[in-house]
């Protein structure tokens, strides 16, 4: 598997739609992937999936109106339920020796069990696989594109909670979830960390709390607040990563991420974290919050991307779904010229 920075031909993305998800912030949502669609169509063709040609002509309306343009923009309808392709979706996965690119199809369980209304969204992945008709492998094992991230050079990261949890695959184990990770993305070395971030319903993905930013260095969640419930969990995950080195055994550099203030709605806290950020060709699509923090997370991102620019995408009213910027695309790698 490419790491997240090396070139793509698109992103893919599923317009937002569900009440019951955004339940009350629903149009501030639709804008929030205006502005998506907007920051990084410049740079990567935008495949977006809606349900049907009425929705098409609502969201074409609106994009045009951003000065999106058309051309940079492909309709697909199909009747998903809801916007988290990056766990429901293909993992993109190219040939060492050729390039070309196959798609990786997981078994999606709706993060454990937890929404047997969304479990139908494992059809998204027949829709991509129809429409640019790559080879697929089925590994048969529950995972979601959320739950790992990889520095395309054989090191992936991930965590106990979520990987190793008994509403995954309960009769795997560590030594057989490293296998198929070696088997189906080319992993050498799987570097775990222990927990997520509190409010995540996911059962502690990833990418909320450390992401690849080159081969051997990533940048990690931290809480400053000694008193906030992800402060000892983040501390824990830090300090693991500053003694962890790649798939070659050199030592990985570490850059601290602080965490945004608490965000909360009626159901309670939810999982904020500019760590949710997408490495777009020459941008940087990064979650803000309204924070006092969101000026000194974007300093870090910066730092860590000196060679694209860094878009904020406030994300107070897209995380109210319980995910961010990462959570609702998914890349799919450039294929070898011809």
């Amino acid at each position: 598997m490419p790491a997240e920075w090396a070139p793509h031909d698109a992103v893919w993305l599923s317009w937002p739609h569900d009440p019951a998800t955004f339940a009350g912030v629903l149009p501030e949502v639709e804008r929030t992937y205006v502005r998506i669609i907007s920051e990084i169509h410049r740079t990567e063709v935008v495949e977006l999936f809606v349900q049907d040609e009425a929705m098409r002509e609502r969201v074409k309306g609106m994009l045009e109106r951003a000065a999106v343009d058309p051309a940079r923009v492909r309709y697909h309808a199909c009747g998903y339920a809801d916007v988290w392709i990056r766990d429901y979706g293909p993992t993109f996965v190219e040939s060492e020796d050729s390039g070309r690119l196959a798609m990786v199809r997981w078994t999606f369980n709706a993060w454990g069990g937890k929404y047997k209304e969304l479990l139908a969204d494992g059809r998204v992945f027949d829709a991509i696989e129809k429409c640019i008709g790559i080879p697929s492998m089925k590994p048969g094992i529950v995972m979601e594109g959320g739950s790992f991230d990889v520095n395309g050079k054989g090191a992936l990261l991930t965590t106990e909670q979520c990987l190793l949890n008994k509403n995954r695959n309960p009769g795997l184990g560590r030594a057989g979830i490293e296998a198929k990770l070696g088997e189906f993305l080319g992993v050498e070395k799987v570097i775990w960390l222990k927990e997520g971030v509190a409010g995540d319903d996911t059962d502690g993905h990833v990418d909320d709390i450390a992401r690849f930013i080159a081969p051997a260095a990533c940048v990690c969640a931290v809480e400053d607040r000694a008193n906030d419930e992800n402060y000892l969990p983040l501390k824990a995950n830090f300090e693991s990563l500053c003694r962890m080195s790649d798939q070659d055994g050199r030592p990985l550099e570490v850059l601290k991420l602080p965490m945004p203030d608490p965000v909360a709605n009626r159901a309670g806290r939810l999982p904020a974290s500019y760590a949710n950020f997408y490495i777009g060709n020459g941008v940087i699509l990064a979650p803000v919050f309204g924070c006092r923090q969101d000026e000194a997370a974007l300093r870090v991102i910066e730092e860590a991307f000196p060679n694209r620019r860094v878009a904020p995408i406030p994300c107070r009213e897209l995380v109210c779904g319980l995910g961010a910027v990462h959570c609702v695309t998914q890349q799919q790698p450039s294929t070898p010229a011809r």
